[in-house]
């Protein structure tokens, strides 16, 4: 063949490209996909070495998320609260971020107490409530002082369990991180590298040397989500069927609706109010809220929370400080919407009546108490608080444990979406939001926020 026509051919080859592309997005939703047909082949056929194989797959990939935020926040933190001297009224940002918190939050427990009181799921509930036991992590409000304290120069902690008998005993230690403590390390490292002044510089170009460092390796755990989000909704498939949500399943509704409302209707409302279409918005923030929705973790979608504010047009120094606070305090599906509705369900499953003033009372709560609970797990501390602070047996507490899985999905979702909706607003009320980023043209669930996109190259 003479050259020619090889040249010829190669072009045509070159310009004809793969026959398939897929956005990372859609192979995410093509893992989501598979992740259900192996959770239901798993728990219709009983195989459990499926089942462990899907939680294990799981468990890897947000335990690889979870280690690579720690630095991340951090060094992030740091080089934030530094660039903040060139951000006017960086104070008055703050200020009106935490506002913003509050009164999303307000209208979250709103609809959580309205919606309880319509659907009444505690009498709808087939529970015996004979065998309820207390958890055995409880929240209060001494918790905010303990969390915010830092025990050491990183924010670890270690604990010891020891298992075995007789004579033979085994003592293993776990090191974890208190992710609040974190916070309140870089923003006191970045304060005082402010402080410093010049003298601080080397630092602060090691802490952005760094950060560039473990965002790469952050995106490097992320191109995983497609393999990590089969196996996390492929375990919760198989190990949560209906018949452990029947008996509570106009609560799962409830809690599920309340979530919604505040995701597709709250939350579009308050941008649209700003002049902000609520359409650009789920276009760019969907990556965050669907990888939210199958890791469960708010921490652990920190890094796409932020890529993605950053590519709606929210400017980088402020997203490096208003995410990382708001993954760890901004909880409307975990803080608001789901204490509510499980306080009023507990006191309908033990017979009890709330007058007015408990209303008002978990409210307070829900406001307020996401802060006495940063840095601990899960959104039972938040519920045992609420309840306790009632007078509610914390019993009821271990009667919603078993379902908790399938509701924290859509609660993380909710939550990662307000962690972006609100330095939206803020931005938008300071006038240093990036109108035309913010209504660029980028379809549903495409590659925006994911390694590969053309968003890639914007640095947190």
């Amino acid at each position: 063949m003479p050259a020619s026509s090889i040249a010829k051919t190669a072009g045509n080859n070159s310009q004809r490209g793969p026959l398939i592309h897929l956005s990372f997005g859609v192979k995410v939703l093509i893992g989501l996909a598979v992740g259900i047909v192996l959770g239901a082949v798993a728990r219709i056929a009983h195989l459990e070495w499926l089942a462990t194989t899907l939680s294990t797959v799981g468990s890897v990939f947000v335990t690889l998320l979870r280690a690579v935020v720690v630095p991340l926040v951090l060094f992030a933190l740091i080089v934030s609260v530094w660039n903040l001297r060139k951000v006017a009224n960086a104070a008055k940002l703050a200020v009106s971020t935490l506002v913003w918190f509050a009164i999303t939050s307000a209208i979250a427990v709103t609809i959580g107490l309205v919606i309880g009181i319509i659907a009444n799921p505690g009498r709808h509930a087939a529970v015996n409530t004979s065998g309820a036991r207390a958890v055995d992590t409880t929240g209060s409000w001494l918790d905010f002082l303990k969390s915010i304290v830092p025990g050491n120069a990183l924010g670890a902690t270690v604990t010891n369990s020891v298992s075995g008998s007789g004579g033979s005993l085994t003592v293993t230690g776990t090191v974890g991180f208190n992710v609040l403590q974190v916070v309140v390390i870089g923003i006191a490292l970045g304060a005082a590298a402010l402080a410093v002044g010049q003298k601080a510089t080397p630092f602060v170009d090691f802490s952005a040397s760094a950060l560039e460092i473990f965002q790469k390796i952050t995106w490097w755990v992320i191109l995983l989500s497609p393999i990590g989000s089969a196996g996390l909704i492929g375990k919760a498939i198989a190990s949560y069927g209906w018949g452990l949500v029947r008996p509570l399943g106009v609560f799962t509704i409830s809690v599920y609706l309340g979530c919604l409302l505040v995701l597709f209707g709250v939350y579009p409302a308050l941008l649209a109010l700003h002049g902000l279409p609520p359409r650009h918005f789920f276009a760019g923030a969907w990556p965050a809220i669907q990888l939210a929705f199958v890791s469960r973790s708010s921490v652990g979608t920190l890094p796409v929370t932020e890529r993605n504010a950053i590519a709606l047009g929210v400017p980088r120094e402020y997203v490096s400080f208003a995410v990382p606070i708001g993954a760890t305090t901004k909880m409307d599906g975990c803080a608001a919407i789901y204490p509510a509705l499980a306080a009023i369900t507990v006191a309908q499953l033990f017979g009890i009546h709330l007058a007015w003033s408990d209303y008002l009372l978990i409210a307070f709560v829900s406001i307020v108490g996401s802060a006495a609970t940063a840095g601990l797990t899960g959104a039972f501390v938040m519920l045992t608080l609420t309840l306790s602070t009632i007078g509610l047996p914390l019993e009821g507490a271990g009667l919603l444990l078993a379902i908790d899985p399938i509701l924290d999905m859509v609660r993380t979702a909710t939550n990662v979406a307000g962690q972006i909706v609100v330095p939206l607003i803020v931005s938008k009320r300071a006038a240093i939001l990036d109108q035309a980023a913010y209504e660029a043209d980028r379809s549903l669930g495409a590659n925006a926020g994911f390694p590969g996109s053309a968003d890639e190259a914007v640095p947190v």
